[in-house]
């Protein structure tokens, strides 16, 4: 598989992001919490990774849930897919929600959300006086049915 280079500044006993298997589009990323962070049902925290990136041109990052906290604890990242721009050179933060009916606690190290590298395509916005047509047309969600 194809690497791109991501330079990046982690501080101090930072690991770095890691992907979990051969295949894995996501790379873990970890807590950078001296003490645990507690997140009661329907309350949101923000997680700092102590990682920082320069992102290439041309590409983002996705910040992404672990599907292991949402299945088994109804954790998920709030803003799912968090994009983080190639011009932000500031800290990674993870927005952790908890969908679930327990407190849950997030503990130094744990792994708390995956990041995608994906290729990012800007749009040219051309102010037009109509669009085509098409067969869905102005149909909104659920225009096809329920079944």
């Amino acid at each position: 598989m194809d690497k791109i280079p991501v330079p990046i500044f982690t501080e101090e006993n930072v690991e770095l992001p890691f992907y979990a298997s051969d295949l894995a589009s996501g790379a873990d990323v970890r807590a950078y919490i001296q003490e645990i962070i507690e997140i009661p049902p329907g309350e949101v925290r923000l997680i700092p990774t102590g990682i920082r990136v320069a992102i290439p041109q041309n590409y983002e990052i996705q910040v992404r849930p672990r599907s292991g906290l949402a299945i088994k604890e109804q954790i998920t990242v709030l803003n799912t897919p968090g994009t983080i721009d190639a011009d932000y050179r500031g800290e990674i933060g993870v927005i952790l929600i908890n969908h679930g009916k327990k407190t849950f606690t997030v503990t130094p190290g744990m792994r708390i959300a995956q990041l995608v590298l994906t290729p990012v395509v800007q749009a040219e916005f051309i102010s037009e006086i109509a669009l085509s047509t098409t067969a869905r047309g102005e149909g909104k969600f659920g225009h096809t049915g329920t079944h």
